[in-house]
């Protein structure tokens, strides 16, 4: 089974909270472990989607997983590996709630040089399409793949990537982050710990969030 550096380093921190987690914490403050939940970013989306599958052999056991417009390559023939995409409805073997946040411009391309940074076919609507419930899935409309990020990101590389080489929205990044920070905390309150108030909110009325959510699903385990 092939199993890539970054697939193969996540699972390293992961064991690694096992027993460094605890000694860094402040005094009276004690890590929970019992409710661990794996998250990433675009290709870091793929990399959590991939160890919450077994692709990094792990000590410990996920809760909950939290994709943020991940993306598994830049076309269905050249998804990086390993090819977890099959192309078929709850084909994920993930026994574990699962939230997926898309971005509504991550499809679109940037500028006629560059492909789009969430192409179709390889972004957020693929990853949530092979889930089983619960699962749910949120599309951040008017923000591009990087709108996520610090308003000003460090380098040459950082801002080229960052403000040119992906599909931005035109609103403050701030309503973006705010967003994906509500739509995550509420997810995790309602599936672990059964705090449904905030999740059901949101679910009956989007416009409750900072900026423009489309596509909103939820399918509930049966």
């Amino acid at each position: 089974m092939l199993e890539p550096s970054e697939v193969k380093s996540a699972g390293k921190v992961v064991d690694w909270l096992a027993e460094g987690l605890q000694p860094l914490l402040p005094e009276k403050v004690e890590a929970n472990l019992e409710k661990l939940v794996v998250s990433g970013h675009s290709k870091g989306g793929k990399t959590a989607f991939c160890v919450a599958l077994g692709y990094s052999k792990i000590k410990l056991k996920f809760s909950a997983l939290v994709g943020i417009d991940p993306v598994a390559g830049i076309s269905k023939s050249c998804e990086t590996n390993p090819h977890i995409l099959k192309g078929v409805p709850g084909s994920f073997n993930l026994n574990m709630p699962v939230a997926v946040i898309g971005s509504g411009l991550g499809p679109k391309k940037s500028n006629c040089c560059t492909p789009p940074c969430a192409p179709d076919g390889m972004n957020h609507k693929e990853f949530f399409k092979e889930c089983k419930p619960p699962c749910a899935n949120f599309v951040v409309a008017r923000y591009g793949h990087m709108d996520m990020l610090d308003d000003e990101t460090a380098g040459v590389i950082g801002t080229l990537l960052s403000k040119c080489a992906c599909k931005n929205g035109s609103g403050p990044r701030d309503l973006m982050r705010r967003t994906i920070g509500g739509l995550v905390v509420a997810f995790l309150r309602a599936q672990l710990h059964d705090h449904w108030k905030d999740f059901d909110a949101i679910l009956g009325n989007p416009n409750l969030a900072p900026t423009q959510l489309d596509n909103m699903v939820y399918i509930p385990s049966s």
